[in-house]
């Protein structure tokens, strides 16, 4: 009898657990900084790098697309580099990471423009697209020893469950091959973006580890609370999610303000979500001399517990 009841309460919580709300990340210390996509000769070694935080560089970008043709044109998942390779060299990645065990490199596919022309994502097949990505993204990892990719397509030709399963299935196979160890997406609050980063996650979030969420794309008027309050707004949109606050260093006046950002992400660490933060972009924190993301990696580094 006793037996029985243990049985009971063992399949009862095990059918609790089965149902039972996916968690999302509490305090961490990933820092994130996007690189190369200005041309401006920024260096991993120019960049500081704490001891203390999780540091990821994301080579922005590689596209596939060709500017073989004026206007560039798609290229069905043949990916082509489109960083700034002169400088941002096998070595260089070599040596930045031999030289700090807390550094990885990953890269980002997509963007938003290619030559001042929009990226769109676009695809003859699912089947075929998936192929060439897979073979041309697998040739450039390995060639430059990354990582892990991060998804930032802004444009679309092809509908929400498409996108899903072409990118799905990428991330799936260079996981199980062991290509990459982690993958991220980088949405931000418009509607077209978020329907089919939703179906993305809705059907392979499992394999997804961060979400880069732009909240620097809100208006320059957003206050620290709006701004917190819209990093709740995508814990409730990518459930279990690991959200990554956000700001950019580049010389605007319609983005979030980047005190504005630190004060919400302070606020947010208060609160046990900060689980990281990431900049774009290191080429614009340059001419700064990288006081923010000195700051944001110390934020991070004295973090209550992670």
């Amino acid at each position: 009898m006793a037996s029985s009841k243990l049985i009971a309460v063992a399949f009862l919580s095990s059918l609790m657990a089965l149902h039972a709300p996916m968690t999302t990340a509490a305090n961490s210390n990933l820092f994130r900084d996007y690189i190369g996509a200005i041309f401006n000769g920024v260096r991993f070694t120019d960049v500081p790098i704490n001891p203390r935080v999780r540091f990821d560089f994301i080579l922005a970008f590689v596209i596939d697309y060709t500017t073989a043709t004026e206007p560039p044109t798609p290229t069905n998942g043949q990916f082509n580099i489109f960083w700034q390779s002169s400088i941002l060299t096998p070595s260089a990645v070599a040596s930045i990471k031999q030289s700090n065990p807390n550094v990885r490199v990953a890269v980002s596919l997509g963007g938003a423009t290619v030559n001042n022309r929009p990226v769109f994502f676009n695809i003859t097949s699912v089947d075929s697209w998936v192929q060439n990505a897979v073979s041309s993204l697998t040739g450039i990892i390995q060639r430059y020893n990354l990582d892990g990719i991060d998804i930032d397509y802004e444009q679309f030709q092809v509908d929400p469950a498409t996108f899903a399963e072409c990118v799905g299935r990428l991330v799936t196979a260079l996981k199980r091959s062991g290509v990459i160890r982690f993958a991220s997406i980088a949405p931000f609050d418009n509607a077209d973006v978020q329907r089919h980063y939703q179906a993305l996650w809705a059907s392979y979030g499992s394999v997804i580890d961060y979400v880069n969420f732009q909240f620097y794309a809100y208006s320059a008027s957003t206050t620290e609370a709006q701004y917190v309050s819209h990093f709740d707004d995508q814990i409730a949109n990518y459930p279990g999610g690991n959200i990554l606050a956000s700001f950019t260093t580049a010389p605007t006046t319609t983005s979030v303000p980047i005190n504005t950002s630190l004060n919400a992400c302070r606020t947010l660490q208060a609160q046990g979500k900060l689980y990281g933060i990431f900049i774009w972009a290191a080429d614009h924190s340059r001419s700064q001399g990288f006081r923010f993301d000195t700051q944001a990696q110390e934020l991070l580094a004295n973090a209550p517990s992670y």
